[in-house]
């Protein structure tokens, strides 16, 4: 516990534009995300490249360097599932923005803005925003390492009491 800084809250939104993995045309696709020895995942959404989870999973921050894995797979009941592309974010931006001490900013300011480039796989700008007393990141990733598909992302700082904080 006292290594841990606190809990990232992943508010995994949906995908968009997934690849077909199925003959049927479509895909049962899950998101596993991976930090360190973390690995956590969806539950499967059944015949669909636009999948809408609306699930929420949580993350426990000791290192903030490291970054945050993902892999989409298409689940499989009589072989190994297939893979359709993976991406990655940096939580850096995200905590430099909690520790600007933002108490009484107005609902919905935009605390920063990071430009999708090479060194990132955002696919449109991400707002790091201050909502309803907590700061918030929203992402819109692209997937790597496959022809199409996108996920939509929230991300939410959870303090714990008696963790070292940020």
């Amino acid at each position: 516990m006292e290594n841990l800084m606190g809990l990232l809250r992943i508010h995994v939104q949906r995908g968009v534009n997934l690849a077909v993995r199925d003959v049927t045309g479509a895909s049962d696709p899950y998101v596993l995300f991976k930090m360190g020895k973390q690995k956590l995942k969806t539950r499967v959404v059944k015949h669909n490249i636009n999948p809408v989870w609306n699930e929420d999973l949580t993350l426990s921050i000791s290192d903030p360097n490291l970054p945050v894995n993902l892999t989409v797979y298409d689940h499989d009941t009589f072989s190994l599932d297939d893979k359709m592309g993976d991406a990655e974010f940096d939580l850096r931006p995200f905590l430099e923005a909690m520790k600007m001490g933002l108490a009484g900013l107005p609902n919905g300011t935009i605390i920063r803005k990071i430009q999708p480039s090479r060194e990132n796989c955002l696919a449109e700008e991400s707002c790091i925003i201050w909502s309803n007393g907590k700061v918030v990141q929203n992402l819109f990733l692209r997937l790597k390492n496959v022809e199409r598909g996108e996920l939509e992302l929230q991300l939410e700082w959870i303090d714990i009491p008696g963790s070292r904080g940020l």
